[in-house]
């Protein structure tokens, strides 16, 4: 297999990257045939699953403009994947120019070409770190440099936490980055579910199934255990709803039935 220019040596192109899946879905190029091809399998079961990742984006942009809206101008981005047209920098800066932003990612992959589309840019940057490790994030330069921790930051965890299983304690590590955030400060997240997809359990399964197969297990949880996420946090409103549902700018009825699939919202720490 060839190894693409934009490819940092050392990763192992031969095995599917859920960052570089998510990329494919959202018609970007920095991909290899290894993730297309299990993308493809992942959509044989779900053909709806580039709907359920515009959707994904497309709440991102609104709760980021939300935030500047709030006086919120700090974005820590977490699982933030390989930069596409429209990420929380440009979406940012477009309202403010006094945004600045720190994406985080653990995929060799997304954090080079993160790097790459920030060059130049000294209001964003981004770490190679992974969210089961908090203190790492916190205690990055980059976070020390960028983000004023005792001025509100937006906390943005979209298509992330469904990739950590139980075991992993998703919500110590969602309890102590919040933690070290100013009151004020806002979570946004969304998760995957069983609720909402227009497919049976059982249909829905199968895609869970190749991404167990790639070694990156997708845990589908309810809306009840979603919702726990936000504990220290009084959920701005509408709540734990839908993504197309959540302060939507266009009709919701003219929205695709996949992008229903999972749960989004924002919260503000007290």
């Amino acid at each position: 297999m060839e190894r693409p220019a934009w490819a940092p040596p050392g990763i192992d192109i031969s095995v599917p990257s859920v960052s570089r899946m998510y990329d494919f879905y959202l018609g970007g190029s920095h991909n290899f045939e290894v993730d297309r091809e299990a993308a493809r399998k992942a959509m044989e079961f779900m053909p709806g699953l580039p709907k359920v990742m515009q959707a994904n984006r497309a709440f991102m942009r609104r709760a980021v403009r939300y935030a500047v809206a709030e006086g919120v101008t700090q974005f820590l981005d977490i699982g933030s994947g390989i930069p596409t047209f429209g990420n929380v920098h440009e979406v940012a800066t477009a309202a403010t120019p006094d945004a600045r932003v720190v994406y985080v990612d653990h995929d060799p992959v997304a954090v080079a070409h993160s790097r790459a589309v920030l060059a130049g840019e000294d209001r964003a940057a981004v770490v190679a770190a992974d969210l089961r490790k908090p203190r790492e994030i916190l205690d990055s330069p980059e976070v020390r440099q960028l983000l004023d921790l005792e001025r509100p930051v937006a906390l943005l965890l979209v298509a992330v936490l469904h990739f950590l299983e139980d075991e992993d304690d998703p919500r110590a590590a969602v309890a102590e980055l919040l933690d070290a955030l100013a009151p004020g400060s806002l979570l946004v997240l969304t998760h995957a579910s069983y609720e909402g997809i227009p497919l049976t359990q059982g249909q829905a399964e199968g895609t869970v199934g190749v991404y167990r197969q790639i070694r990156n297990p997708l845990v589908m949880r309810s809306h009840a255990e979603i919702s726990r996420f936000f504990d220290g946090c009084e959920q701005v409103e509408p709540g734990l709803v839908s993504m197309p549902e959540w302060r939507p700018e266009s009709p919701v009825e003219e929205e695709d039935p996949y992008a229903f699939s999972g749960f989004a919202g924002v919260g503000r720490k007290a």
